[in-house]
């Protein structure tokens, strides 16, 4: 004779009927507001963005040619349909190989330091650790005075090229060494278990495993560093960058001016053509700043691994 068993069945809740818990906390009318605000914002935000690039699109639109980037600026109103940003557009792209030059191996080694090989127990560490993490938030203009006061004048290097690729160099150190940093962690630590116990030492499993696993992460936040750097006019200012100039720059200590500065030259001037100039430089600069985000985007999604 079989024995009967007991059947026990559990019921889940279901969150839309009357009364559920679940729905009257969805439903309160401050987390509703409050979704409305920030959805609000986000369209406000966007809108005035949109309008923008919109007016600067319009605006510049008849300087939109092989001209805006081949011809140099002028003074005289008579000259301006034929005007260009050629020495701005040169010394940008000066400055920010530079910036490349000196701030992605420093920030690079100095990320691979601190994540792999540096003892977060002694002081001196946590306080680099500290000062990077606060430098990242400090405003341009401070980069600015202090380049203009050490750089520029205690060092001697006047206001050049070197002069502006250093200051910026300082400014968008702090954010490769972070995105380092965390494109590095990102790697799991069994991959440098693995590698350990094959034999291989910590230079090697560093230099062969975690960096070539972590390029998609450095690539990208390096990438958005230099993008900051670009659109940099603050410290340009501050560091004596030429508003005006009708010749490229040819060497690291040479004159220069940069599109931010070109583009807010050509604002503080009255003439309608002067406007339609900087609009078209505005253009010329987002263009850059676009291509290499994308660039950024399409090493991240080419290179990046899943875990």
């Amino acid at each position: 004779m079989s024995t009967p068993t007991l059947t026990t069945t559990t019921t889940r809740p279901d969150p839309s009927a009357p009364g559920n818990a679940l729905t009257q906390r969805r439903s309160r009318p401050g987390e509703v507001a409050f979704r409305l605000a920030m959805q609000a914002c986000l369209l406000v935000a966007f809108g005035v963005l949109t309008a923008l690039l919109a007016w600067v699109l319009v605006k510049g639109w008849n300087r939109l040619d092989s001209r805006l980037w081949t011809e140099m600026p002028t003074g005289l109103v008579s000259r301006l349909d034929t005007a260009g940003v050629q020495s701005a557009l040169v010394g940008t792209l000066w400055i920010i190989s530079l910036v490349a030059v000196i701030c992605l191996p420093i920030g690079i080694l100095s990320a691979i330091y601190l994540e792999e090989y540096a003892d977060n127990t002694r002081w001196y560490n946590r306080l680099l650790e500290l000062n990077i993490q606060n430098l990242a938030g400090v405003p341009s203009i401070i980069f600015g005075i202090l380049g203009l006061g050490i750089i520029a004048r205690a060092l001697g290097l006047g206001f050049t090229v070197i002069t502006a690729a250093i200051v910026l160099s300082l400014l968008v150190l702090p954010v490769v060494i972070i995105a380092t940093r965390e494109a590095i962690r990102a790697v799991p630590q069994s991959i440098r278990h693995a590698s350990y116990a094959l034999g291989a030492t910590k230079w090697q499993t560093v230099s062969r495993q975690v960096l070539p696993s972590a390029v998609p992460g450095i690539a990208t936040g390096s990438i958005l560093a230099l993008s900051r750097a670009i659109g940099e006019a603050a410290p340009l200012i501050v560091l004596g960058a030429v508003t005006f100039i009708t010749f490229n720059p040819d060497g690291l200590d040479s004159g220069y001016t940069a599109l931010p500065i070109q583009i807010y030259t050509f604002i503080t001037r009255s003439q309608s053509e002067y406007t339609e100039l900087a609009a078209g430089a505005i253009v010329l600069l987002l263009a850059i700043v676009l291509a290499m985000n994308s660039i950024a985007i399409f090493v991240r999604n080419r290179f990046e691994k899943r875990w």
